[in-house]
């Protein structure tokens, strides 16, 4: 019995996909994906920190200067918000 090309093909294919659905998970993904801490970790990590979430609804150029800023000085976006709202309550 001789199988045509594209049936050739395909039986390839899907030994690949098979081999690659068993391939154990790369370290990258694996461990420091597992170091990250859960919603509830870290809801309740910010807790202890004195963390509250606080949602607004800002323009979208503003939002880019906060990033850009952020990444300027190689801070989080919240510490730096954090920080120019204290400047500007002090004013």
């Amino acid at each position: 019995m001789t199988m045509k090309p594209s049936e050739l093909q395909k039986h390839t294919a899907l030994k690949i996909v098979n081999k690659m659905k068993k391939a154990a998970t790369p370290d990258r993904f694996g461990i420091t994906a597992a170091a990250v801490p859960d919603r509830r970790e870290q809801r309740r990590l910010d807790q202890a920190a004195g963390l509250i979430p606080f949602a607004v609804k800002l323009n979208r150029d503003l939002v880019a200067q906060v990033n850009a800023l952020a990444a300027e000085r190689k801070l989080p976006v919240n510490e730096v918000v954090a920080e120019l709202l204290q400047a500007a309550l002090k004013k």
